[in-house]
């Protein structure tokens, strides 16, 4: 039965690529206004997983799901148009990705791409998720000059901005600090932490002391299975699997 309090619901949820088995067996809610993030080595699925959640693994050749995954509800295969999809659930990666063109432009690309036109409904988006992404003080001045001129945090800040213009429901990280120094990277986490008050948001990352910092629950993840999930305090202080505890503690990965 459906949880209705669930942002997501995901029930025996499965992914191949071709004959490889990517996740299996996936059961799983998350909730409203949580950051859930997501841990685990290197090929344990956690980006198949994210990539799940707004049907980007459609564009993987050979990727076939089973299963049900359900946003408010909904089925997001059956009962949501893609587009829809991708408006309610946005992605930012790990690489950030700005256009070569503007700084508002940037952030209004989406939204000109819907149709919409009206300058005064453009320069509030902008001034709006500008400030959202805890940037508007920084480029307010300068909103006219290229995109490329920020700094990388910048750039992953304006790109969490793009996203945030189209007003989604939930926000998908696909570690977003990866290649940021460490003030850069704690701009980002104390966004995060204030974003989650509007959005629900589901961060994979590699760093397991970000996941202790920012994550409301932590699910770790192994060769494709989900070993535990559970709140993150608990995770990191009593993991129900030895493997979960092998991993916080760096024995692997």
């Amino acid at each position: 039965m459906v949880d209705p309090a669930a942002k997501f619901f995901i029930r025996d949820f499965h992914v191949h690529y071709g004959p490889s088995s990517a996740l299996r067996d996936l059961n799983l809610d998350i909730r409203p206004n949580e950051i859930f993030t997501v841990i685990g080595p290197a090929n344990s699925g956690k980006t198949t997983f994210l990539h799940s959640l707004n049907r980007l693994i459609d564009l993987v050749p050979a990727s076939r799901c089973r299963g049900e995954i359900r946003l408010d509800g909904i089925d997001i295969r059956q009962g949501l148009e893609i587009e829809a999809l991708r408006r309610k659930v946005g992605i930012v990666f790990a690489l950030p990705l700005p256009l070569p063109i503007s700084i508002f432009e940037n952030v209004v690309y989406g939204l000109r791409m819907q149709g919409i036109r009206d300058p005064r409904r453009l320069n509030e988006a902008v001034e709006r998720s500008l400030s959202e992404s805890y940037l508007w003080e920084e480029v307010k001045d300068r909103l006219r000059t290229p995109a490329m001129n920020l700094s990388g945090g910048q750039q992953q800040r304006l790109c969490m901005a793009r996203i945030l213009a189209g007003q989604p429901d939930v926000l998908l990280f696909d570690e977003p600090t990866s290649g940021l120094d460490p003030i850069s990277t704690a701009r980002i986490e104390e966004t995060l932490l204030i974003l989650k008050k509007k959005y629900t948001i589901v961060l994979v990352t590699n760093n397991v002391s970000q996941a202790a910092r920012v994550g409301d629950r932590t699910a770790f993840f192994l060769m494709g299975d989900m070993i535990e999930v559970s709140d993150t305090g608990k995770m990191f202080t009593t993991p129900a699997d030895k493997r979960t505890s092998d991993y916080i503690t760096g024995k692997f990965g």
